[in-house]
């Protein structure tokens, strides 16, 4: 990194670490955290689909898959919240796995809309194993990993410091550079003799476990799990967020999961316009932003590439 950019990420950690204990606001400290999570999910699916060129539209399957890890182990059998962690991230790397391995071989957008099913699918089954899973109410009840709404936050935010960091190295590796190049030209590789259905399926794996950490953080923090992680809503969200702060780029995406959050949370005095002009700001960002807002932005005030 330059130097710029570490003076630009110091000064962005420095706000998202000062700003809560200033404003003195738990809820504000819960916005906060939710922003958090979601740069957390979108950094993640940014990873995957951002370098290969490949649209995951079920994100939201390995962020409940993480999240129904957390339930079960804490919510149903009353183990330590913190068993959670690595359980959510295992249960989201096997989901990313099974969709892998079938569905990154197909071409054009059906990759996309076997990803789309397989969100969809899991969302029913949540809803129809109502024995195990409490159906559309969900598992309510489960722990918190901090008591402390501010130490939760530190804990999440060092978690998506840490998350923009493994992905970003990943990125600018050999790893990154050969997932570039599936994107530029996916047969070429193929005929370079590079193990391009590897790189893809490990790719997803990666992505799908941080996704799923990002699951668990959303289930403790709400102590309660439902369908809804599995919607499909969530995983549009997830890639708008990407999209508004910058494709390919990991920490753009990060930031744009958090502006979103907070520009939806600032908007809150329109009222019943509130949603109206959020969905209008996205119409204008995603329409003739092509390249996103959050990253392009950077560029051009530091005046080079990002």
């Amino acid at each position: 990194m330059g130097k710029r950019n570490m003076v630009g990420a110091g000064v962005l950690l420095a706000l998202l670490a000062g700003l809560p204990p200033l404003l003195h606001n738990h809820y504000l400290t819960g916005v906060f955290i939710v922003c958090a999570i979601d740069g957390i999910w979108a950094a993640s699916w940014d990873f995957f689909s951002g370098l290969t060129g490949r649209e995951n539209f079920g994100h939201a399957l390995f962020i409940g898959g993480g999240a129904y890890a957390a339930a079960f182990l804490n919510g149903n059998f009353g183990l330590s919240p913190w068993f959670s962690i690595p359980a959510g991230i295992a249960v989201a790397v096997v989901f990313g796995l099974l969709v892998g391995f079938p569905t990154l071989r197909l071409k054009g957008p059906y990759f996309a809309l076997a990803t789309l099913a397989s969100a969809a699918i899991m969302q029913q089954v949540a809803i129809n194993l109502w024995q195990y899973t409490g159906g559309s109410e969900g598992i309510y009840g489960l722990d918190t990993l901090i008591d402390s709404s501010l130490g939760f936050y530190y804990f999440v935010l060092a978690i998506l410091v840490a998350t923009v960091v493994v992905l970003s190295l990943i990125a600018r590796s050999r790893w990154g550079t050969i997932m570039r190049a599936i994107k530029g030209d996916e047969t070429a590789c193929q005929a370079a003799g590079i193990n391009v259905t590897f790189y893809k399926i490990a790719s997803l794996a990666v992505s799908a476990a941080f996704a799923g950490l990002g699951g668990v953080l959303f289930a403790h923090y709400q102590q309660a799990v439902t369908p809804d992680d599995f919607d499909v809503f969530l995983s549009i969200s997830v890639i708008i967020m990407a999209y508004v702060g910058g494709i390919g780029t990991i920490w753009g995406a990060a930031c744009g999961g958090i502006l979103l959050n907070l520009m939806l949370e600032l908007m809150r005095g329109l009222g019943e316009y509130r949603l109206w002009v959020y969905y209008v700001i996205l119409m204008v960002v995603l329409f003739f932003m092509r390249e996103g807002f959050v990253a392009p932005l950077w560029r051009r005030l530091r005046g080079g590439n990002a």
